[in-house]
């Protein structure tokens, strides 16, 4: 019950957000794609835009053409951009012409735009456990798959063993020697991640990132980002913030 309401809060957060945001175009859509190569759900969610949105050519007259057609050259760049960063071709290749396929036979806009989320979100969720299964066993990827569920609440090595079936004490023995980390720094560099792309993607505060990634105290984030960055979410942000945002 209060995963449920930690997420339903974080969903709202984004969207209140988002009211309010204004992004350049060709920045964000680099921020889309490369939300799905770095496995980030949350960010795909945040920077998508609707599949044959306003200032898209139209590419045939009829309304469903027209959309299955901006549907096969949405599969073909995310393709291709997961292919820059890891996945192998094959693996790419074969779900979009999965998808391409499926989306070839819907009989309405609705069906077309429903695959496409299914299709962004199993890119994504590939490209996530592409990351991590380079480095780490199955057991150390689900923790790590828990983790990256759960970045927006409090993240305990004792729910994450629950959920894995192992006792916290081994969890802990694990993690530490295959990721030379101790459960809750892995966890801490994690946020700190996912801070780094709201401070170049968003105008969020150093608050409300605080908040929003469930630190202790805005004062922790600020003392966590510094320890793992080398300097303060604010100094980060004038360095690396997009051009878009340099003057908000």
């Amino acid at each position: 019950m209060s995963e449920n309401r930690d997420n339903n809060v974080v969903s709202h957060f984004f969207s209140h957000r988002e009211e309010d945001f204004e992004y350049a175009p060709f920045d964000r859509e680099m921020a889309f794609y490369e939300s799905i190569c770095s496995g980030n759900m949350e960010f795909v969610k945040m920077f998508a835009e609707p599949l044959f949105c306003e200032g898209c050519g139209t590419l045939s007259r009829n309304p469903l053409q027209n959309m299955k057609y901006h549907f096969t050259i949405s599969t073909a760049l995310i393709a291709r951009f997961c292919v820059g960063s890891g996945m192998t071709p094959e693996q790419a290749y074969s779900l979009s012409d999965v998808y391409i396929n499926r989306a070839d036979e819907c009989t309405s806009i609705v069906d077309v735009r429903s695959v496409h989320d299914e299709m962004i979100e199993e890119y994504t969720r590939q490209m996530r456990i592409l990351r991590s299964s380079r480095l780490y066993s199955k057991r150390i990827l689900r923790a790590v798959e828990y983790i990256s569920e759960h970045l927006h609440s409090r993240v305990l090595i004792e729910e994450a063993a629950q959920a894995l079936h192992i006792t916290p004490a081994y969890l802990s023995r694990l993690f530490k020697s295959e990721t030379g980390m101790t459960f809750s720094e892995y966890v801490n560099r994690r946020k700190i991640e996912e801070a780094t792309g709201l401070l170049r993607y968003s105008d969020y505060s150093d608050l409300e990132i605080s908040s929003l990634l469930c630190f202790s105290s805005q004062s922790y984030f600020i003392k966590i980002f510094k320890k793992i960055m080398g300097m303060t979410p604010n100094e980060y942000k004038k360095k690396y913030r997009l051009p878009a945002y340099k003057d908000k």
